[in-house]
């Protein structure tokens, strides 16, 4: 079976690190298989590293993944289901929170630098190149604190309040992703944006 692609969402495993801004891009692959009316294929392997779903979506077979490596271990996880599955990393699309953009707005792009994030780092290094899609969820620069406290830091109780509707169009946006439109989801994608929100 030919796998058109895997979608990752980089986070760290735990309940101490639910709803924190380091987990957006667990929360937005748990918000598109909630989407999919169990629909999803849950894959076991004894001991991976990862939690690993398999289902159709436009017309092709999608893998998701959420690593259990914690952050900067993301790639060891990631590079497993590549070979395992004979997927090409320029198929990857990684859903990563971004301090360099504020909280409200979401930027997709393909290929780049990691920008300090160690789960890109991690990625780039396991998989042999920086050539994957990019979902780059904001989260705006921390205010008063170094940026390792705010990121595992818990979202605010006005960021909570938008966080569906944020989900929802980063999960749309995947649906035109793995519809092929890449460039319509790249354009949606960057021009969404709420109204200024105050961590």
């Amino acid at each position: 079976m030919e796998i058109s692609g895997l979608i990752v969402g980089l986070g760290n495993p735990g309940k101490e690190y639910e709803l924190t801004r380091h987990n957006f891009g667990f929360m937005v692959v748990d918000a598109f298989l909630a989407g999919l009316a169990n629909s999803a294929d849950t894959i076991a392997a004894k001991k991976a590293p990862y939690e690993l779903w398999r289902t159709k979506v436009a017309s092709g077979v999608w893998l998701f993944a959420k690593p259990l490596t914690y952050m900067n271990k993301s790639g060891e996880a990631v590079a497993h289901i590549l070979h395992y599955y004979k997927v090409q990393p320029e198929t990857v699309v990684a859903l990563h929170d971004e301090v360099d953009i504020p909280f409200g707005r979401m930027k997709m792009k393909c290929g780049g630098g990691n920008a300090g994030h160690n789960g890109l780092k991690s990625l780039q290094q396991h998989l042999g190149t920086p050539n994957f899609h990019r979902i780059r969820l904001g989260v705006g620069k921390p205010l008063g604190f170094d940026t390792s406290s705010y990121v595992l830091g818990r979202f605010s109780a006005e960021e909570r309040a938008h966080l569906p509707t944020l989900m929802t169009e980063a999960c749309d946006v995947l649906y035109l992703h793995m519809q092929g439109k890449e460039r319509e989801a790249q354009t949606r994608c960057n021009s969404f944006a709420l109204p200024a929100v105050t961590p």
